[in-house]
């Protein structure tokens, strides 16, 4: 019977331990998470929900968020956006719904996928899963921001910087 009961606890312990490591409190991991929303004045509400990775000294194209190749936009899980309505992303339609944003990144411009992969993790890429694709201009940031930051206003306008970076692309 003591044996039973020693077991037990054992058992008990390691379900808990385990309990307690799937709800670790996000917020102490070393990317952060984050959310941004406005509702534009055509009352389309967008939310943007990602993970905020540091640059701790690396540079943005050669060691981090590579040139020429697909960066998840964030840490941990994808990096998501979401629309109450139809939208119209620099010209091109989307429908509302929630998406994962990837991106291209370069010296002078950034390309924007809009994906249908909201529950992979955020390194899990698939091309056929994209809903659009944009174009942006990369502009040099006001000021160095070291946690990637998303931005969303009331005039639609989605941008995100990091280290002396910044992309913004318009929904309407």
């Amino acid at each position: 019977m003591k044996k039973l009961i020693k077991v037990s606890f054992i058992v008990t312990f390691i379900l808990s331990a385990f309990t307690a490591s799937a709800q670790m409190d996000k917020s102490k991991r070393p990317s952060p998470p984050d959310t941004v929303r406005a509702t534009t004045s055509k009352g389309v509400a967008i939310e943007v929900a990602y993970s905020q990775p540091s640059v701790k000294g690396r540079t943005i194209g050669t060691d981090i968020a590579t040139y020429g190749k697909v960066w998840r936009t964030g840490a941990n899980e994808a990096t998501t956006i979401q629309f109450s309505k139809d939208v119209k992303v620099e010209g091109k339609a989307l429908p509302a719904g929630k998406y994962a944003i990837y991106t291209i990144p370069g010296e002078k411009e950034w390309t924007i996928m809009f994906n249908k992969g909201v529950k992979n993790w955020g390194t899990v890429y698939k091309e056929e899963d994209d809903a659009a694709r944009v174009t942006v201009k990369t502009q040099k940031a006001s000021s160095f921001t070291e946690k990637l930051t998303f931005k969303v206003d009331a005039s639609g306008k989605v941008s995100f910087a990091w280290g002396d970076k910044m992309a913004a692309f318009v929904v309407k």
